[in-house]
């Protein structure tokens, strides 16, 4: 049995298909350190966001604390506490 034509195709595809196979390594290699960076970025992205949003959570409980509020109603507003005999109680 002659083998030769056999191995004249085969050493050739065998030797397109390492190359094609290295290919996909090089490009997966590639594609898979840009994702990565990508992440980083995201990463870092997500946490210059969790730092603003407590940044915003501590502002929030600053402003609508009962003694600012208070003192801005007196002072802004000109409000104050009724009297005793200017409270008028409505029943059914």
């Amino acid at each position: 049995m002659n083998m030769a034509p056999l191995l004249r195709l085969l050493v050739p595809g065998l030797l397109v298909m390492t190359l094609l196979s290295s290919l996909a390594v090089v490009y997966v290699t590639h594609e898979s350190r840009r994702q990565f960076t990508l992440l980083q970025q995201l990463n870092s992205q997500r946490d210059e966001l969790v730092v603003d949003w407590w940044r915003l959570q501590i502002e929030e409980s600053y402003w609508s604390t009962h003694a600012r509020i208070d003192r801005e109603a007196r002072e802004r507003l000109g409000m104050h506490i009724p009297q005793p005999l200017d409270v008028i109680i409505v029943s059914q």
